[in-house]
């Protein structure tokens, strides 16, 4: 197991990150433009919207990749002062992150790209379930870095020596 995580997946992590960010923020719209596409409108060329779907699209590569490069390489075993059971919260976490990140882009394209209201729907609720995993995961580190002060989050800002 590595001590820490390399650049590649440093980037991926904060690449992903504000993708993310700015795939909740500039959603708006998307969501308007399924709108009238569901009331049977004719949709114009948006450039939120395209930034959309290419976000979510890019967001699913570099995920990909990103659970390519952990495969491969590993990552940091979590502190060993933790408890078993926030070991347990943290690797669920992080696994249900990686499914929103694959499932979210796949529902978003189905929807978008055949008009599949399920995977609309699915999308939104998927939407919530990724707020607050990304609330929780930035809550975790934040509690681990100042409260535990026990460096976990210096390890997705330091590259560790490949």
């Amino acid at each position: 197991m590595p001590k820490g995580y390399n650049r590649t997946q440093i980037s991926l992590h904060w690449v992903l990150f504000i993708i993310i960010i700015a795939q909740f923020v500039f959603h708006e719209g998307i969501a308007d433009a399924w709108e009238k596409m569901s009331k049977g409108a004719e949709v114009a060329f948006s450039p939120l919207v395209a930034a959309h779907v290419f976000g979510g699209l890019l967001a699913l590569v570099l995920v990909l990749w990103r659970i390519s490069v952990r495969l491969k390489r590993g990552a940091p075993e979590l502190p060993a002062e933790d408890s078993g059971i926030t070991k347990l919260a943290a690797k669920g976490t992080h696994l249900g992150l990686y499914a929103l990140m694959i499932l979210m882009p796949i529902s978003g394209a189905v929807a978008w790209f055949g008009g599949v209201e399920a995977a609309a729907n699915g999308h939104a609720v998927m939407k919530f379930a990724m707020i607050a995993l990304v609330t929780l995961h930035v809550v975790a580190a934040l509690y681990h870095q100042y409260m535990l002060k026990n460096g976990l989050l210096k390890r997705m800002m330091k590259a560790d020596q490949d």
